[in-house]
């Protein structure tokens, strides 16, 4: 009687190796393509920076401490890098505020989408979606088209009677943030859409039976259902505004710079392979830390919901 539950214990163990056996290529493959460059500017980070662009193969941390620290070209002492640091802290504030923006103009448009009939909502969708088919140059150059001096916003405003002479709008951060926040709108949409259309709006209707006023349907109703949507699209956005480099260089003038661009500029200008390493390992550690902050958030919000 034994015999039958251990023969298939067995075929189904054997199965499961096969399936494994099956996926290994795969497994291979996308392992090296996502460790094998990471580990090896991982490996850049701690070695000397060469004359040319390139890298000696002798260990240093200098690289690491000159993300957040600047050694004296006198006396060797160490003092803090105030333009890394400065540069960290816009990037984190400009991607803060696109992340905001994103979601105060995204959630209105998303409502509009789920609120439309049934037959609508994929032309809708389509619409949102038509900006993906565009390069990002190609949609950095259109923000920079609006708001030059001589742009359509300026046009608009002198021709109102508004202005006298055109106001500098570009190579400025609100320029830059403009930028992403036109760029990676539909990145917020897109999940907020998918969590609206999942919302039961007889909660709404009841919600307004009961005498609860439209900003309490919004924050005790609506939010905490549609919450896994906002927070997954805050960090689709966050994360690459980050490490944003073409928005920047083209509305910033290269005098605002990002973290995207210092990196840029130590591989390219400034020749300095090791710091450029570093800068990116650090990127990318700002970037965990804030996708363990996600992970933890969301882990919490579904204990408290059951």
């Amino acid at each position: 009687m034994s015999a039958a539950p251990d023969l298939i214990t067995l075929n189904h163990r054997r199965d499961i190796r096969n399936r494994w056996l099956l996926s290994l290529p795969a497994l291979l493959i996308i392992l090296l393509a996502a460790t094998g460059p990471l580990l090896i500017v991982l490996i850049y980070s701690f070695l000397t920076p060469g004359d040319y662009g390139d890298v000696k193969w002798l260990f240093s941390t200098d690289a690491w401490v000159n993300v957040l620290f600047q050694r004296d070209i006198f006396d060797d002492t160490l003092s803090l890098a105030d333009a890394h640091i400065s540069i960290f802290l816009r990037s984190i504030n400009l991607s803060v505020m696109t992340t905001i923006a994103t979601v105060v103009f995204g959630f209105p448009t998303a409502w509009f989408i789920a609120t439309r009939p049934a037959r609508t909502r994929e032309l809708w969708l389509f619409l949102i979606t038509i900006p993906f088919w565009t390069n990002i140059l190609i949609r950095t150059f259109a923000m920079l088209e609006v708001i030059r001096n001589e742009g359509l916003v300026n046009m608009l405003l002198i021709k109102a009677g508004i202005i006298n002479a055109p106001i500098q709008m570009l190579f400025t951060d609100g320029a830059v943030l403009a930028g992403m926040v036109y760029v990676y709108l539909p990145m917020m949409v897109l999940p907020v859409y998918a969590s609206l259309e999942k919302l039961d709006f007889r909660l709404v209707e009841a919600a307004y039976d009961l005498y609860a006023t439209p900003f309490r349907v919004l924050t005790k109703v609506i939010l905490p259902i549609v919450k896994p949507g906002v927070v997954a699209g805050s960090i689709l956005v966050f994360i690459p505004s980050l490490g944003a480099y073409v928005s920047p260089s083209i509305l910033g003038g290269g005098k605002n710079l990002m973290i995207g661009n210092l990196i840029g500029l130590q591989f390219g200008q400034g020749r300095n392979w090791p710091l450029g390493s570093a800068l990116s390992i650090s990127l990318m550690i700002v970037v965990m830390i804030a996708l363990l902050a996600y992970v933890r958030y969301a882990g919490k919000g579904a204990n408290a919901h059951g």
